[in-house]
């Protein structure tokens, strides 16, 4: 509390009643301001997995195992297995496959349409390209046939007029120094109440209009919810390398334990640039409680973007692991 300048932080928490068939939510805000910018990092790739889900309902061909791969690469994968690895390692390939599928243009007029907003969703993670063109996707249609889709053309984005838009003293380009403020104006934006709003239309879609809530089947849903909470070691992953908390900050970052397995936590974390951000779902089956978590945190000492000198793990990490213990040790007093 006595550092907020440096950190930025916003932090928003839902609490959740239920009275006979009701889900009544109550929501408490630490600074959540719309208006002022913080980098998103990969928490863009939880409204890419959903809206890729609800795409492959619109064509009759296409299902969550249909393999596929983009024009000029050698990668084979399935939808299936990216949302997959979006949610236990937060792949940025896996995300950039989808964001082909889909357009960025497509990504944010669906989510201004159910409510999910502000939002502006205008580039791939990882490789920077600034190619407003999707690539087609090589899709199988069976053992010997494949389709193609078209290659759509994305608007050029529009520069971000947000507070807070320009972070730091410096930052590196092509191993230079540039003593100037870091621009993010043509970033992707996604603040935490859009980001709070998805997270409640995935997980507690009866509390909103048909209009609202995403079109997924059943198994996609439940597929969906299996992923966001499956932690990277049930998925396959080397756990020495991907630790239960690897993309889990609340309640657990600080630690490499294995988290218990009562503890369920249904959620999608972003860091780069120095800020981290998770937007969690948190249900604890042994002690009935649950409740929606989302926080952000910038942690740049130096001033200094580029670097790859961020206090990820003395400053950031601790405190959204430490600010989860505390909501959940309220939760458990709760009545």
């Amino acid at each position: 509390m006595d550092s907020i300048e440096n950190h930025q932080v916003q932090i928003r928490y839902t609490q959740i009643d239920r009275r006979n068939d009701s889900v009544i939510f109550t929501d408490y805000d630490f600074q959540v301001n719309d208006s002022i910018y913080f980098y998103p990092a990969s928490t863009v790739k939880f409204p890419t997995a959903v809206l890729a889900l609800e795409r492959l309902n619109t064509t009759d061909t296409l299902s969550m195992d249909t393999r596929y791969f983009l024009e000029g690469d050698t990668i084979e994968s399935t939808f299936k297995q990216d949302v997959s690895e979006i949610f236990a390692v937060s792949d940025n390939l896996a995300n950039n496959r989808l964001v082909e599928l889909l357009g960025f243009e497509v990504i944010n007029n669906t989510l201004r349409k159910k409510g999910v907003t502000p939002v502006r969703m205008s580039h791939r993670l990882g490789q920077h390209s600034d190619d407003l063109r999707t690539k087609p996707l090589i899709i199988y249609l069976n053992d010997s046939t494949t389709g193609i889709t078209k290659s759509t053309l994305n608007k050029t984005p529009l520069a971000l007029n947000l507070l807070n838009i320009t972070k730091g003293s410096g930052y590196y380009e092509d191993d230079i120094l540039i003593n100037e403020p870091f621009d993010f104006s043509s970033k992707n934006y996604f603040p935490i109440s859009s980001q709070h709003n998805l997270l409640k239309r995935v997980i507690f879609p009866q509390n909103f209009e048909i209009n609202e809530r995403f079109n997924l089947s059943k198994e996609q849903r439940e597929y969906l919810l299996s992923v966001m909470h499956t932690v990277p070691r049930k998925a396959g992953y080397n756990p020495k390398t991907y630790y239960d908390s690897y993309c889990k900050f609340f309640i657990y970052g600080d630690t490499k334990e294995n988290i218990p397995e009562h503890i369920e936590i249904y959620n999608k974390v972003g860091f780069a640039y120095g800020t981290l951000t998770d937007c969690a779902y948190i249900k604890d089956n042994q002690n009935n409680i649950d409740f929606l978590l989302t926080a952000t945190i910038l942690v740049n000492k130096d001033g200094i973007f580029n670097d790859d000198e961020y206090e990820y793990d003395e400053i950031g990490i601790p405190f959204l692991a430490q600010l989860g213990r505390e909501i959940y040790e309220q939760e458990l007093k709760r009545k």
